[in-house]
């Protein structure tokens, strides 16, 4: 078993995500290294039990894990100070999809906080939220996505017990969860599952 924070960070996202309940959508994950950069990222995505396929509402949540905090790490692994402790990125879109019409705009952002303090002093941040018009088979589908992205900078007790990172994620799912729930509320009509939005 490899012995890493990051994969401790992406065992407890996982961990978290099936206890809540939420369905991951498996052909959405991914595991990535930039060979050129040095930088690695895993991605995932899930959704509200039960949906068909594709989801209605769909969380995509990436983590990326900069070359500049495995230097770090490495130096506190084997007992030399780092200057600073190593962070990930995490980015999360929460997405709606299959709408039969164009979204109400103001009802979605209303569902979704500007920012949150999930990480403690470092915020998650809103930074765009897209609407998309997709014109395929005669039919016109519309989708909108609201991205965050904030830094969770890992703390000496978390290196040293991964397990002190459970907390931090918990919450991250329950907000996940809760604001899902809340967008596949929203008052807007679906269409039915179609082949070509896999």
């Amino acid at each position: 078993m490899l012995d890493h924070i990051l994969v401790d960070l992406i065992s407890a996202i996982r961990r978290s995500f099936d206890e809540a309940l939420l369905q991951r959508q498996a052909v959405e994950e991914r595991f990535q290294v930039d060979v050129f950069l040095g930088d690695v990222g895993w991605e995932t995505s899930y959704s509200l039990p039960g949906e068909e396929q594709p989801p209605r509402v769909r969380a995509d949540v990436s983590v990326d894990w900069p070359t500049w905090s495995q230097t770090s790490y490495r130096s506190w692994s084997i007992g030399e100070p780092p200057d600073e402790l190593p962070e990930v990125v995490v980015e999360v879109a929460l997405r709606v999809q299959r709408l039969a019409e164009a979204p109400d705009t103001e009802m979605v952002l209303h569902a979704l906080p500007e920012a949150n303090h999930l990480f403690g002093a470092e915020p998650l941040v809103r930074t765009a939220t897209t609407i998309e018009q997709v014109h395929a088979g005669g039919q016109v589908r519309w989708a909108v996505e609201a991205s965050y992205e904030g830094s969770l900078r890992f703390s000496e007790a978390q290196l040293e017990t991964p397990s002190d990172i459970d907390p931090v994620v918990s919450g991250l799912t329950r907000w996940i969860s809760s604001t899902l729930v809340q967008l596949a509320d929203l008052p807007f009509a679906f269409l039915p599952p179609d082949e070509d939005d896999d």
